[in-house]
């Protein structure tokens, strides 16, 4: 397997173990094996494990969902190889010297698919609908210190802040706060996605796959492929089958030993860093784990190496709550920096426990390879100190709407990182936070920091602040963090062009070609 390095740091910030934006290089047929799953000049077939079924920018969580909705819609930025804010529908914005007004400008002649022009009519609407609390929009977080949007002409669009937000700019390079039409029901939407996107929704079969076609009105420039397919395969041996009979053309794997067996032949796999973590989520919320000590006591049963040394046969890194490269969270800097069987039992003791107690575990097939095989470690592990894990193991439909409605004790997750902690924490850790029924914790404490955090624009300031963030989550055993993994992106010797950049992320597939030789 190829690892794609950083090739440079921001200037901003050091993005230690973020990939740079380096093409894949993917020249001449091997022997052996198929080739590829496109006639000359393509379409692409990309495999996906589970059915994207949230086809609404603002209210998709799953990765599966992110990667083709990334496809259809456009956001008002676009993100560098360093995962830093450039020119996306818009330029850059020209800020206010009291740092509350931002101005943006948009780019002239974009479409949508279905021929409206894109003008600020429609950033404005986008974003009252994320606002609304109504619409229930996973990114209204991200829209907390937005006191007005206006459009005064249709290229430009004024935004005006309650006060300054240093993580303002960064939410909108994000899926969820892409830009839809403002002529379209959104009801509509949830079976025919209309974007300014670089390809444009043709079909969807459920459970089977989801085809799009070229855009070649898409801003940025033509599209490479004249359609991309997005093809589910949920067991991951039958996706290297496709990929190593030419059925499917590119794939991402999260198992290492899934990525090996992928490679050879016609297949060359990438190895990208991730800012998504793997976490044990804990309800505070949930009757059973409202008391502090007994959520301490299974931090200190857990031994996060165990974890990942089962789940990613040691592919990977221990992580604490913050994975954000220019503010990431010390792994070490919690209650039990290794497991502690007898202070775990002290703690269950002190909380009137000392018989332990019951508690109930969702975990998802499909989502990402490793979610049951964590499960199971970790219910074993908690065994050892006298807490009993009923597991309940769920199609990813399924958990993804158990996970939404809080429906849990504590949940087996693979969550998004970010680029800034405020983006990344902001809406599951403040008390108004889109996914704080999810996270079932808040404290005005947070709500302070949080504050703080995004009305200070100075780096190190702002490093303090979330030192502090981290720690509070640390000491409250909020959630139980384990490690961050790697990706691994396959594709076959006919793909060009694609630039692997970290989480995976899709954002160029606009830019690569496919062909039988």
């Amino acid at each position: 397997m190829e690892t794609i390095r950083p090739r440079g740091l921001p200037v901003r910030s050091t993005l230690v173990g973020v990939v740079a934006t380096t093409a894949l290089a993917l020249s001449g047929c091997s022997g052996g094996d198929g080739g590829s799953a496109a006639g000359a000049d393509g379409p692409l077939v990309f495999g996906i494990s589970a059915d994207p079924t949230q086809t609404i920018p603002w209210l998709s969580t799953s990765t599966q969902s992110l990667q083709v909705l990334g496809q259809i819609y456009s956001s008002l930025l676009n993100t560098d190889a360093d995962l830093q804010p450039v020119a996306g529908l818009s330029n850059l914005p020209e800020v206010s010297a009291d740092g509350k007004t931002y101005t943006f400008t948009l780019k002239q002649g974009v479409k949508f698919g279905n021929g409206s022009a894109l003008d600020s009519e429609d950033v404005v609407y986008t974003f009252e609908k994320i606002m609304d609390p109504a619409t229930k929009a996973t990114s209204a977080s991200y829209f907390a210190s937005v006191d007005s949007v206006e459009a005064p002409d249709p290229q430009t669009v004024v935004v005006k802040l309650k006060a300054p937000d240093a993580s303002f700019v960064s939410a909108l390079s994000n899926v969820n706060t892409s830009i839809v039409p403002s002529d379209v029901p959104v009801d509509s939407l949830t079976t025919t996605p209309v974007g300014s996107g670089p390809y444009l929704f043709e079909t969807r079969t459920p459970n089977q796959s989801i085809t799009l076609k070229r855009n070649d009105a898409y801003y940025q420039g033509k599209p490479g492929l004249p359609s991309v397919q997005f093809r589910i395969i949920a067991d991951e041996k039958a996706m290297v089958s496709a990929l190593r009979t030419g059925a499917v053309d590119m794939a991402v794997f999260d198992n290492s030993v899934t990525a090996r067996t992928a490679t050879g032949g016609n297949v060359k796999v990438s190895t990208v860093d991730q800012l998504n973590f793997h976490v044990l989520q804990l309800r505070a919320d949930a009757p059973a784990l409202k008391d502090v000590d007994v959520r301490l006591a299974m931090s200190c049963a857990i031994d996060r190496k165990q974890v990942l040394d089962t789940a990613a046969l040691g592919a990977g890194k221990l992580t604490g709550p913050i994975t954000s490269p220019a503010f990431r969270s010390d792994p070490d800097a919690r209650p039990c920096p290794t497991r502690d069987v007898a202070k775990a039992k002290d703690l269950l003791a002190k909380a009137g426990k000392s018989g332990g107690f019951t508690i109930n575990m969702i975990t998802s097939q499909g989502l990402y390879s490793t979610a049951v095989n964590e499960a199971q470690n970790i219910q074993a592990q908690l065994k050892d100190v006298g807490i009993t894990v009923k597991l309940e193991t769920l199609d990813s439909g399924e958990y993804v709407q158990r996970w939404l409605a809080g429906d849990f004790d504590t949940a087996i997750a693979l969550n998004g990182g970010s680029s800034d902690p405020n983006t990344m924490y902001a809406r599951y850790f403040t008390s108004t936070g889109s996914f704080n029924k999810v996270a079932g914790y808040r404290s005005a404490s947070l709500d302070s920091l949080f504050a703080e955090g995004k009305a200070t624009s100075d780096e190190a300031a702002r490093k303090a602040v979330y030192a502090k963030v981290s720690k509070e989550l640390e000491d409250n055993a909020v959630w139980v963090w384990t490690y961050t993994g790697n990706l691994y992106i396959a594709a076959n010797s006919g793909v060009k062009g694609f630039e692997p950049k970290t989480n995976a992320d899709l954002s160029t597939l606009w830019k690569t070609t496919v062909s039988s030789s």
